[in-house]
């Protein structure tokens, strides 16, 4: 790897959600693209099957008290995965935004998991999970065009030392650590309360590491999983 790239998580995330687990995949050389049989075939069988663990509904559940417990109202800003849940029970359809987003979310839905993916070349510094302090700026849309937000004191959020890249834990990315079709050095974050099991987060990750190797054989690939320490 060219640089190390460590997510780090803040002790009071921990003291929030005791229960939080996640697994973060740092992937070099990727070669992304419109599209790619190797990840349209992991859609189609969302698109299809729509296989949904028989703790997944329970998982949601979990990701809304932890939303409830730090101020959002997830019925009005749901966790990612919830969000691509509803798509796919609405029309059967998932968002195309390019093979690698495409990829991962629906891998999000396959396992009931949310999973971010971010442009590391974008990063300014390593992501860290806290607790907003208030003030803080953030890239978005709104009506169709970029914005800047203020996120307000006590969310919890994904940020570098430029900003947050991320609101409410995982509900909605930024705009400039999005994942594009030239972007070749990625992070992925899985993220997991209980009842998910740990080992349906491990599967869910080698899954996404496998589907990267087919778009890219070359690609350097490392996982480590975040725990408390």
């Amino acid at each position: 790897m060219p640089r190390q790239f460590k997510p780090v998580v803040r002790p009071e995330i921990f003291e929030l959600r005791p229960d939080y687990r996640a697994l973060s995949i740092v992937a070099e050389g990727v070669r992304n693209a419109a599209r790619h049989p190797a990840s349209d075939e992991i859609i189609e069988t969302v698109r299809t099957a729509k296989p949904w663990p028989a703790w997944g509904d329970a998982h949601l559940d979990a990701w809304r008290a932890a939303y409830r417990a730090f101020g959002a109202k997830p019925q009005r800003t749901p966790s990612s995965v919830e969000a691509l849940a509803r798509r796919v029970q609405g029309d059967g359809r998932l968002p195309t935004i390019n093979a690698v987003v495409d990829l991962y979310n629906a891998l999000s839905v396959r396992f009931a998991v949310p999973i971010g993916g971010e442009n590391i070349a974008a990063y300014v510094g390593d992501p860290l999970l806290r607790r907003a302090a208030g003030g803080e700026s953030f890239d978005t849309v709104k009506d169709g065009s970029p914005c800047m937000e203020i996120v307000p004191a006590g969310e919890v959020v994904w940020a570098d030392d430029l900003g947050v890249t991320c609101r409410r834990w995982n509900w909605r990315q930024g705009l400039r650590t999005r994942i594009d079709v030239t972007s070749t050095r990625m992070w992925f974050v899985l993220e997991r309360l209980e009842p998910m099991p740990l080992p349906a987060l491990i599967e869910a990750g080698r899954l996404l590491a496998a589907t990267l190797r087919q778009l890219s054989p070359d690609a350097l690939i490392e996982s480590t999983t975040i725990i408390p320490t």
